[in-house]
């Protein structure tokens, strides 16, 4: 078929609302099951290009919700791809940016959808269209979240012995801070060398608890702080990473190119957390890592707790960096009780070894999917307590 009559068909949004394997504690929610935004692009070849935009906590952590982007892809995006090229997937981006504004994760999930198609139909992996990729396997960090020090220090063991996770990152900011400080440098006295144990505190801190939690954290031995202020506070960022001793990394505070390049002008941030939902898709994502690297900026690899879909496009992307210091956090599909895909990713050796077939290199299991989507009559799943 002539590639320039390939045109796309129809565009779906799946909701899948699924328990997590145990509570997820966040400082700004506790999370008991992660809700999955799938995007399915049909194209007039019989290609079918996936995408993903999922979140965390609703409206809790940003401005989309699962509903709000299937609302606003089915009346305001879909109408502009329908029957347009399937084939020139950055045009058709350009398109919906002209006409769309915000909505990152709902356009990243839609760009993730049109590059899968195209390399699906090309017959090489998602990879290959942005350069190709460097490296077959990316680290891969697990979160400790349960906010119960002996349990989280049998749950890294456990991953320890497996060779499954050498990386732990905590979920802090919801107690008073010397709690949260004493439940992580238990965690890293019990893991010793063994492991790298680093926070997240999801701006749960003022700068003054943070300048005395970076100093105590640093002497328990913690890597890296990520987000320990409202990342609109850049200038006090800068000044906490002007304190040294322990590596600052940038996650809410980086949303896009412009936060990106204020992030470096300012030397606000040691590490970049990327996420290609946050970025506005795959392009974008390439984008801040370039800006990143001019900077001198170290990156990681950061996760939204997409399912299999979202984490396979981000591994996609970053298996084609040439530096990834501080490694990844795509550990989302583990943490879900119900598996989509016909074959699971492979996670072994402590990293996510990548898929090689075309496109994102992953078949969905579209009969599981049918029967966990949300709209289906008669679903339910027990939470847990």
């Amino acid at each position: 078929m002539n590639q320039a009559s390939i045109t796309i068909d129809r565009v779906e949004v799946i909701l899948l609302r699924l328990p997590t394997i145990r509570p997820h504690q966040l400082s700004v929610a506790t999370m008991r099951q992660q809700h999955l935004v799938l995007v399915r692009l049909d194209c007039s070849d019989g290609v079918t290009g996936w995408g993903e935009a999922t979140t965390i906590g609703g409206l809790a952590y940003g401005e989309e919700s699962p509903e709000s982007m299937r609302v606003n892809i089915d009346a305001y995006m879909t109408p502009l791809l329908v029957g347009r090229d399937a084939t020139s997937p950055l045009a058709r981006m350009a398109e919906l940016r002209e006409s769309v504004r915000g909505n990152r994760f709902a356009l990243c999930a839609l760009e993730t959808a049109l590059f899968d198609a195209q390399a699906r139909r090309l017959d090489v992996p998602l990879s290959t269209l942005f350069g190709g990729r460097v490296r077959d396997s990316l680290p891969v960090a697990w979160t400790l979240a349960s906010g119960d020090t002996a349990r989280d220090i049998a749950e890294a063991e456990s991953m320890l012995a497996a060779r499954r996770h050498r990386v732990f990152k905590l979920k802090i900011g919801a107690r008073a801070l010397a709690d949260d400080v004493a439940h992580v440098a238990a965690i890293k006295r019990a893991l010793g060398d063994a492991a790298s144990v680093r926070v997240d505190v999801n701006q749960a801190w003022d700068e003054t608890e943070a300048t005395r939690g970076m100093r105590m954290l640093g002497d328990a031995g913690v890597d890296l702080v990520e987000q320990p202020i409202d990342g609109k506070n850049v200038e006090g960022m800068r000044r906490l990473r002007a304190l040294g001793g322990v590596a600052l990394m940038a996650d809410e505070a980086l949303q896009g190119l412009v936060d990106a390049f204020r992030l470096a002008e300012r030397r606000a941030a040691d590490v970049f957390a990327l996420k290609i939902t946050q970025s506005g898709g795959l392009c974008g994502a390439q984008k801040v890592a370039a800006i990143a690297g001019a900077a001198n900026i170290a990156l990681y690899g950061g996760t939204m707790l997409e399912g299999a879909v979202g984490t396979v496009a981000s591994a996609q992307l970053f298996a084609t960096f040439d530096r990834l210091a501080w490694g990844t956090e795509l550990f989302g599909p583990l943490l879900l009780t119900e598996e989509i895909l016909r074959t699971p990713l492979a996670y072994r050796d402590f990293a996510l070894q990548l898929p090689t077939g075309p496109g994102l290199g992953i078949a969905l299991d579209e009969d599981r999917i049918a029967f966990l989507r949300e709209d289906r009559a008669g679903r339910t799943f027990h939470s847990l307590p």
